[in-house]
């Protein structure tokens, strides 16, 4: 298995040097094998010759030997793995079924994030190491924090630069053992701001975001402000750097609370129970409604799906998907009943009968119950 560890990078002057000048070279090859790539393309459509169509060995081969001299003072790594994920971005352009589907887009200087891919990094005396080119000198270890365990073959590793801090992704190949097996079972109803499972319900937006949301809020309008008066000489100002560091630090605590609840959830949830039921939810068309769809969006359904989904995959768990469709809102638990038409439970519970949200009231046997409550075992139901 390939357990990834997210480490803080901390580079002296020189090495920083290096590092930022690899994050230019890696969205230079990328422009230009993209460039190059539509041409191929393009001229393959026109001439309707298929031998034509590019791939990622003719742009490798073709960037390789046009390279400038200049380009030999950093990593060959970095166009080599700028080729593959290329090659990789265009045979998901002609897929589809995939959510983020589109065409390969060219990397902007002005991205907050710019970052690199290496595969000959090594771990040598709790520091990293990068691969030294050839005719540098002056060469240093990186120091790093964050990393729980260093065991393991590493593979390739990712180092991005995020409001003037650097980090890198260090993925080691590593035996995990198995969990015991509890034999017991359990369903998670996911919805806004909350999970809803068996033993109780988990908050995924707890009171004290709330602050961190106004700041962004506020923010986010400064920057606006900018942009308004200043048109496209507003990036430049020191002011609208500096607000935007402010705005990428609080993103950045926001998403190390959630990423931190999930994680400790998903764990117990593995840890707990062998079979775990989930809804198979149309995330991206739930937020197209924009009925709730910041709310959606700041759950991260996607993310806790991602997270639960791997780690049963490591510990031998199982994973039960309710069908898209499978009425788990809907339904009656205790007799099967199924609302439709004026009678269905909606986001502000049910207008004709005067219902609340949280409520729900079987109108075929009385029952009444929790709304989340009754979709837990709803979903539990179809592992009994």
């Amino acid at each position: 298995m390939i357990r990834t560890q997210k480490v803080r990078l901390y580079p002296n002057q020189t090495m920083k040097k290096v590092l930022d000048d690899l994050c230019d070279y890696r969205r230079y090859c990328w422009n230009q094998g993209l460039a190059l790539w539509n041409d191929m393309y393009d001229s393959s459509l026109i001439l309707d010759d298929k031998k034509l169509r590019p791939n990622e060995y003719k742009v490798r081969k073709e960037l390789v030997a046009n390279k400038e001299d200049w380009q030999y003072q950093l990593s060959s790594r970095c166009l080599q793995l700028a080729s593959v994920d290329l090659g990789k971005a265009w045979d998901n352009f002609f897929n589809k079924a995939l959510p983020d589907w589109g065409k390969p887009k060219y990397k902007s200087k002005k991205a907050p994030r710019q970052g690199f891919k290496t595969d000959r990094a090594k771990i040598v005396n709790g520091k990293l190491r990068l691969d030294k080119p050839h005719r540098i000198k002056t060469w240093y270890d990186i120091k790093f924090k964050g990393a729980k365990s260093l065991d393991g073959d590493l593979k390739v590793v990712s180092i991005y630069r995020e409001n003037g801090k650097y980090w890198a992704s260090l993925p080691f190949e590593v035996e995990i053992a198995k969990k015991d097996k509890t034999c017991k079972k359990t369903a998670v109803d996911v919805n806004v701001g909350h999970f809803n499972y068996t033993e109780g319900k988990v908050n995924t937006l707890p009171n004290h975001l709330k602050k961190l949301y106004k700041r962004i809020k506020h923010y986010q309008r400064q920057l606006a402000r900018k942009r308004v008066v200043n048109g496209k000489k507003a990036t430049q100002s020191h002011n609208y750097v500096k607000t935007r560091a402010k705005l990428q630090r609080d993103y950045r605590k926001v998403a190390n609370i959630q990423h931190d609840i999930i994680h400790k959830f998903t764990t117990k949830l593995v840890s707990d129970y062998d079979k775990i039921v989930i809804e198979d939810l149309d995330v991206k068309k739930m937020q197209m409604t924009h009925v709730a769809s910041k709310g959606l969006h700041r759950s991260q359904f996607g993310y806790f799906r991602q997270m639960l989904t791997y780690k049963a995959d490591w510990y031998g768990k199982e994973i039960v998907l309710a069908d898209q469709y499978y009425p788990s809102t809907q339904r009656c638990s205790e007799c099967g009943y199924i609302k439709t038409g004026e009678d269905k439970v909606g986001l502000n519970g049910n207008r004709k009968h005067g219902t609340k949200h949280n409520e729900y009231i079987c109108y075929e046997c009385g029952s009444i119950m929790d709304r989340d409550e009754n979709a837990v075992m709803n979903l539990l139901n179809l592992v009994a």
